[in-house]
């Protein structure tokens, strides 16, 4: 199967530039696809581009990952209803480490290895451009018309915030990277979503100028879920690879989460699962819905990808232990990754060991008062490291604290909240 079928059949075409990218395809090609640093994590929807480039390394061609180290002082108008907050030098650079250390998870970039990908950053190659350079050199291959024709120019051009000059200039330094990987690497394709048809243009068209080369541009679709929002985003906040912003647990469950209509597909485009195992999954999923196997099956495969087979095992285990399973294994590290989330607080040991339970919920503030925290225990309400206190007046003990340092209370089905003690000097 031709890599393009590939990506057709998953749900990774969109558009290309040129119907001679098939036969381009064929032969071993350079491709890159570049990566925004506004944050020091990738996130879910982050997905797309990296899987679209795994497939390709897969296939033998030569992958690179730009990372826009220049362009995001600047930061891309496409798709976006205003300027972005511009960033920072600094930020940029810790930005840029955390991105590759995500990128290095999914894409080898071994120099060892047989087929090794490599990160660019282009800043390397914009610091010393002066303006003068940038207008005599690159700008007047960029004609007006065509640049405020493009969508995401005109866009923005009738909103009510406009668009700065800075914005506007974006698309010829993203296609200026086109040119510069095309010169040193021979670079011939690059990929975005569909919101980069502009500035994709702008780099072919450039190369095309500059060196009479015809290169190609290939879109995917953005994904959105079957309500029409974007993917990789839970209830307003983004899904990050970073499990310090994203718990083992959150990411996780956002994909359990997956609603049926969007599952399959799902598994088409973040996944390198075969599509007969896919079709498996799809019978299941329409034979047995209430089983939610594929949904299982994609949020395993995932959260493996992306945090290795520890990450999973305590994500699978955080499930049991927030349904009332046992802790028993867990240590008290996992059980602060399982939680990460959720409400805390830190007493003194001394206010803690051998004092009445009602007393400890309430001084630290996870019950309003003594009163109600005795009421909520005689109801039967009232969980210590998922086993029910039975005793309204029960106190303490050392064998509610795990590892000596913090303990699980829950109250009702769902309430958790993290009891830690500090041990003094």
């Amino acid at each position: 199967m031709n890599i393009l079928d590939t990506f057709k059949s998953r749900h990774l075409f969109e558009d290309m530039t040129s119907p001679e990218l098939a036969k381009a395809l064929d032969k071993t090609i350079c491709v890159y696809a570049g990566f925004d640093p506004t944050n020091d994590s990738l996130q879910a929807g982050n997905f797309v581009t990296i899987m679209t480039l795994a497939h390709l390394q897969r296939a033998g061609h030569k992958v690179i990952a730009l990372v826009g180290g220049a362009t995001g002082l600047i930061g891309d108008p496409s798709g976006k209803s205003k300027e972005r907050n511009l960033l920072d030098a600094g930020q940029v650079e810790r930005n840029l480490e955390g991105i590759k250390e995500n990128l290095s998870r999914f894409i080898d970039f071994d120099p060892a290895s047989k087929n090794p990908a490599i990160m660019v950053n282009n800043y390397d190659w914009f610091k010393d451009f002066t303006f003068v350079d940038l207008l005599r050199d690159v700008g007047r291959y960029f004609r007006m018309g065509v640049m405020l024709g493009k969508d995401s120019v005109k866009k923005r051009m009738d909103s009510d915030d406009g668009m700065s000059f800075t914005e506007f200039c974006y698309q010829i330094l993203q296609g200026y990277d086109f040119l510069h990987l095309y010169k040193t690497y021979g670079c011939v394709l690059q990929l975005g979503g569909s919101d980069q048809w502009g500035n994709i243009t702008a780099g072919t068209e450039l190369v095309r100028r500059m060196c009479g080369a015809e290169v190609y541009g290939m879109t995917f679709p953005l994904v959105c879920d079957s309500t029409g929002k974007k993917f990789g985003k839970s209830e307003g906040n983004a899904i990050f690879l970073d499990a310090r912003k994203t718990s083992y647990y959150d990411f996780y469950q956002f994909f359990l989460r997956a609603h049926d209509a969007d599952v399959i597909r799902y598994l088409k485009i973040f996944t390198f699962l075969t599509l007969e195992r896919i079709a498996e999954l799809e019978d299941s999923l329409n034979k047995a819905p209430e089983r939610r196997e594929a949904q299982q099956a994609l949020a395993e495969e995932l959260t493996r990808t992306v945090h290795g087979e520890t990450g999973l095992a305590v994500a699978k285990k955080a499930t049991q232990v927030l349904f009332g399973g046992s802790l028993e294994g867990l240590a008290a590290s996992e059980l602060e990754n399982i939680f990460a989330n959720v409400a805390s607080a830190t007493l003194p040991i001394e206010q803690v060991m051998n004092q009445p339970v009602s007393e400890v919920l309430s001084a630290a503030g996870m019950l309003s008062s003594k009163g109600e925290a005795r009421r909520l225990m005689q109801q039967g309400g009232v969980y210590i490291n998922n086993e029910r206190v039975a005793d309204a007046a029960r106190s303490f003990g050392q064998t509610d604290l795990i590892e000596g340092r913090l303990a699980v209370i829950r109250s009702g089905k769902r309430n958790f909240f993290i009891l830690k003690v500090s041990h003094g000097a």
